[in-house]
């Protein structure tokens, strides 16, 4: 499928878009470019928010603030997501959980760049509305999505494997 597909489809069935994105098999690029095209659609997402407080505050010019986001979302955030992806492993992993650390984090990678949208629809509420509940609101379905998509995505990686049986004709 294609990615807009996939990406309208995990918002219908997260665990069955997870099955399929394991089952294309282990593509450590494939899952580097979902980190990047995540973190660069959010800080894209960002823009109206800074033109915003710019507009408001005229002592931090804009390319200021467009800067921090920049360093923050491109060179930041990855590191501080391949962190979280292994301490996801390690819970995981300590509650029996049968993955790898590929799977945590394709599951954190690809949850991320599945709520894209509703981060950019997050940052245009943030900069043409401004604060308050409409804000509050998209901001909170937004993390929700995600938190959703990434629980679904790392029950679907850390499900027990089928084993077969050690006696022929025994389903395990």
């Amino acid at each position: 499928m294609a990615l807009t597909q996939d990406i309208v489809a995990t918002y219908k069935n997260p665990r069955a878009v997870m099955r399929r994105q394991l089952a294309i098999g282990q593509r450590e690029d494939r899952v580097l470019m979902y980190l990047f095209l995540a973190c660069g659609l959010i800080f894209v997402a960002q823009w109206p928010r800074l033109s915003r407080e710019a507009f408001l505050n005229e002592e931090i010019p804009l390319n200021a603030l467009l800067g921090g986001a920049l360093l923050g979302w491109m060179f930041i955030a990855p590191l501080a997501l391949y962190s979280i992806a292994a301490l996801s492993r390690l819970v995981a992993k300590a509650l029996r959980g049968q993955g790898s650390w590929y799977s945590a984090r394709l599951a954190l990678f690809w949850s991320l760049l599945a709520s894209a949208p509703l981060w950019l629809l997050d940052g245009l509420t943030a900069g043409f509305i401004g604060p308050g509940p409409a804000r509050s609101l998209t901001g909170a379905v937004a993390f929700g999505a995600f938190a959703i998509f990434w629980l679904f995505s790392l029950l679907e990686t850390e499900r027990p494997t089928e084993r077969p049986s050690k006696r022929p004709g025994v389903s395990a």
